[in-house]
């Protein structure tokens, strides 16, 4: 069995940077083990599956296809990075003809356009509610210690924690922050928490660009220690924000890459991605 698989670097325009994902465009059912064998084979924090919807479909002139996302430990329900990956892969690669693609999904059905300089992704909103911290507080206290945090919320829609640091600290604080995984999966082990989100409110930019809010994301549930930006995480974190601050647009930033937020009924992302290396 041959399957075409190509590798996407999300949020660059040069090759071997950014945030890598796997893509694998299949043209027949695959056996449903081998999908989380890809993936481990792999070993990036997300591999894609395109699959045709219906027999007749063409990866370069069908418009809607089917999409999975796997971990190298398992299948989640939505990923961001994978996804541009994914349409990258379809457009730049395959050459496919449609400006705007759907992928039908766990997370229902997600949209992709071309746009002038990049992609475009349509992607949910996650709503978040207040997180008792006794409940969490084993939690916190392992991932990062005494750091101080002004506001603990929960996303059952997609069962991230997100803490929002004191804005008493900056952004060169949250990116050097040491924060322990190795004993997260033995504090929190019910399956209520998948992803922790470290999240603090954006400085004036001076000369330079000012940004609404910065995070890092963390998921050793999923077998990814640290992932540099995942869209699921940025659903959460532009519906807390939106709320915060009242704004209906935004400017985050993780550690590595900047976005541009549009939160209204739904979150949408303006993105580059490189054309993908084929393996």
């Amino acid at each position: 069995m041959k399957l075409p698989i190509f590798i996407a670097d999300a949020f660059t325009a040069r090759a071997f940077c950014g945030n890598p994902a796997a893509v694998c465009l299949l043209e027949n059912e695959l056996e449903e083990d081998m999908h989380q064998k890809i993936a481990r084979e792999m070993n990036l924090s997300e591999t894609a599956f395109i699959r045709k919807l219906h027999p007749t479909d063409n990866f370069a002139q069908s418009s809607c296809f089917g999409l999975r996302w796997f971990t190298p430990a398992s299948e989640v329900p939505l990923c961001g990075h994978a996804t541009l990956a994914s349409a990258a892969v379809l457009f730049y690669k395959i050459k496919n003809v449609n400006s705007t693609l759907t992928f039908v999904t766990l997370s229902g059905e997600l949209r992709a356009r071309q746009a002038e300089d990049g992609i475009v992704l349509d992607l949910p909103l996650y709503p978040v509610y207040p997180q008792d911290f006794l409940e969490v507080e084993d939690l916190i206290k392992t991932a990062i210690g005494n750091t101080l945090v002004q506001d603990i919320c929960y996303s059952p829609d997609t069962r991230k924690l997100l803490l929002r640091l004191s804005d008493t600290y900056n952004r060169s604080f949250l990116e050097n922050l040491k924060v322990n995984m190795e004993n997260l999966l033995q504090v929190e082990n019910t399956g209520k928490v998948k992803g922790l989100i470290l999240t603090l409110k954006g400085e004036p930019g001076g000369q330079s660009q000012s940004f609404d809010f910065y995070s890092r994301y963390f998921a050793p549930w999923v077998g990814v220690a640290e992932d540099p930006v995942t869209g699921s995480a940025h659903a959460v974190l532009s519906s807390y924000w939106s709320q915060q601050l009242g704004k209906k647009e935004m400017h985050g930033r993780t550690a590595l890459y900047q976005f541009l937020f549009l939160p209204n009924s739904k979150l949408v992302f303006l993105l580059i991605c490189t054309i993908p290396l084929k393996m």
